[in-house]
């Protein structure tokens, strides 16, 4: 009988110390592939915590998990993986992913070659000119020193005070205003190509009237802005969900 109760108390104990063993969360090291680019840049997501890390130059990553776990491993151009974590995914070995590219296959590619026909070639831009938003050419011209031939300086030039007399009336700053408003735009424009507004209301649970303010909201958030510029939809579908939980206190807050 004495074995017995031993026997038994061992048992709790040593699943006690198993139990407790998993359910704190370690490190795990790991390495992305792939076969066509570098894994840089990569988002590794712990989808029960909603942690999220971003792979190294070489596809390494660390990340706060424990078995159970499930992680979204997710890239432009490149298919979500979900894997969901296992006790041997912990061991000495480097846990690795091998990342599979989207590939985008057409019945038929009919390539006629026109190289000599540009906007170059037309005349319409000088070689080598780089391209601006309309905001961007206003705020570069409003702050760049044009030096110009005079032949009656005394240093054999003159620079134009243009952008001086900008920075002293404050048409500058009203110029960068400008530029981020437009480009606080174009954010928007790609949130709407990605989501329509029952997306918001049904997966995110923003209120119809709260919509556009959560979208102005979610496009002043400089870390969000960056995965929207990659225009991953599953990244950027992730973030949204976390910032659409912050606003919904924020709204909360303002009804009380």
């Amino acid at each position: 009988m004495q074995i017995g109760k031993f026997s038994c108390v061992f048992f709790v104990l040593f699943a006690t110390a198993a139990l407790a063993q998993t359910a704190i969360p370690r490190k795990l090291r790991g390495k992305l592939k792939t076969d066509f680019a570098t894994p840089e840049g990569f988002y590794v997501i712990n989808l029960k915590t909603e942690q999220a890390e971003i792979t190294d130059e070489g596809g390494y990553f660390s990340i706060a998990a424990m078995v159970g776990d499930t992680l979204l491993f997710s890239a432009a151009q490149f298919k979500g993986i979900r894997v969901v974590l296992t006790s041997d995914d912990f061991g000495e070995k480097l846990f690795s992913v091998q990342m599979v590219p989207i590939m985008n296959q057409l019945n038929e590619v009919v390539i006629r070659r026109h190289n000599d026909i540009n906007a170059v070639s037309l005349g319409i831009i000088p070689a080598n000119q780089k391209s601006y938003t309309a905001a961007e050419r206003k705020l570069k011209t409003a702050t760049s020193l044009n030096p110009t031939a005079s032949a009656g300086s005394m240093a054999g030039g003159s620079i134009s005070i243009d952008p001086l007399f900008n920075l002293l009336s404050g048409r500058t700053a009203m110029l960068k205003k400008e530029l981020i408003v437009e480009k606080k735009e174009t954010y928007l424009a790609m949130l709407d190509e990605m989501f329509d507004i029952d997306h918001y209301i049904n997966k995110f649970k923003i209120p119809l009237d709260y919509v556009k303010g959560f979208k102005y909201y979610a496009v002043d958030n400089d870390k969000f802005t960056k995965i929207l510029d990659q225009k991953n939809i599953t990244t950027t579908e992730f973030l949204l969900g976390e910032l659409a939980t912050k606003y919904k206190e924020i709204i909360a807050g303002e009804n009380k």
